[in-house]
């Protein structure tokens, strides 16, 4: 901390006119939220959602002024709560972090004990972050679909989405865990780096018509992790196999869904859902020790760019505009 006992922060505020603006400020230790466990953070990571959050493009903030920011990694400095002691490296992501109670865009984070969990062997603080709310995603649809029957024997897996951050790191998670994988993009250019991943076969967005999809079309997936909703998770449910499962984890196109019951009851296909914001402690032990081993992706470092706490702020037009590609980490530790 300062001299002063500050610390520097990317608080998101709202103005007399109803503006949302974040700006890199300092708080005192005082300021922060209530909880067991004090964190000096060593990284963050930039979700859809922190865009959404630190422009005021999307109504995801409950509460101003908030400190952004819905990840973080790092050491623990204080802790009231015999499960974590001083030194311990920890990760903490999603509940109210960054949306209702001050977040990982901080270099000290004050969060309740029953959000923090342990860093798990096999990975470092930096590779918590690469991953983040889109890896434990990701992850937690995999795991899902994996306990509803999914399995590498069954056929290939879709994932939508595919240039995005979850999108990608499904692919390359499936990709090592022997799947084959075939991932939809609507951004041609992408098609080699997907391939690199481990995506096996590219399928274009322009290039099916995605309202004119019937109830039910020819089968070709035993499972899917579907981004963005809307008629592409119309048509993904309309091709799955007999006894395929759906993961559903995100929005990105459309969060209306008019479909048929019919791959439901003539396929038996399931669609689960996936909520990584409050899943329970005990999924989120299993996706993160999963994370730290078999789905570890194999092309982590190279779909990360790792920036300073000082370019945060210049960062979030990308991901509002369509332009990030991969993973952002934010080095908050100097």
């Amino acid at each position: 901390m300062g001299e002063s006992g500050s610390f520097k922060v990317l608080l998101i505020e709202q103005d007399e006119a109803r503006k949302v603006h974040a700006s890199l400020t300092s708080l005192s230790p005082a300021q922060l939220d209530a909880g067991e466990v004090l964190i000096r953070v060593h990284f963050s990571s930039i979700n859809y959602k922190d865009a959404l959050a630190a422009t005021g493009a999307g109504k995801v903030i409950r509460r101003f002024p908030c400190v952004g920011g819905i990840d973080l990694s790092g050491e623990v400095v204080e802790s009231a709560d015999p499960r974590f002691k001083t030194g311990d490296a920890v990760i903490a992501t999603s509940y109210d972090i960054g949306v209702a109670h001050h977040g990982g865009y901080a270099e000290y984070a004050r969060v309740p004990a029953d959000w923090v969990i342990p860093l798990p062997s096999g990975l470092d603080l930096l590779e918590a972050m690469a991953l983040g709310t889109a890896g434990l995603t990701a992850a937690l649809g995999i795991v899902r679909m994996e306990d509803n029957g999914l399995a590498p024997g069954n056929g290939p897996v879709l994932v939508t989405g595919a240039s995005g951050g979850v999108g990608g790191l499904a692919i390359d998670m499936l990709a090592r865990l022997g799947y084959e994988v075939a991932a939809l993009t609507g951004k041609p250019e992408e098609a080699d780096s997907l391939r690199r991943i481990g995506a096996a076969d590219i399928l274009l967005r322009g290039e099916i018509d995605f309202d004119k999809v019937r109830p039910l079309e020819v089968s070709r997936w035993a499972g899917a992790v579907d981004n963005v909703g809307g008629t592409i998770l119309h048509w993904v449910l309309a091709t799955m196999r007999q006894d395929g499962v759906v993961a559903s984890i995100g929005n990105a196109a459309d969060f209306k869904l008019a479909t048929t019951v019919f791959p439901f009851i003539l396929r038996g296909v399931s669609l689960l859902g996936i909520d990584s914001g409050y899943a329970s402690m005990s999924m989120r032990q299993k996706a993160w020790t999963r994370l730290a081993s078999d789905l570890k992706p194999r092309c982590l470092k190279e779909f990360v760019r790792v920036i300073g706490f000082d370019d945060l702020p210049g960062a979030f037009a990308a991901f509002i505009e369509g332009r990030a590609r991969g993973r952002t980490v934010v080095r908050i530790l100097d």
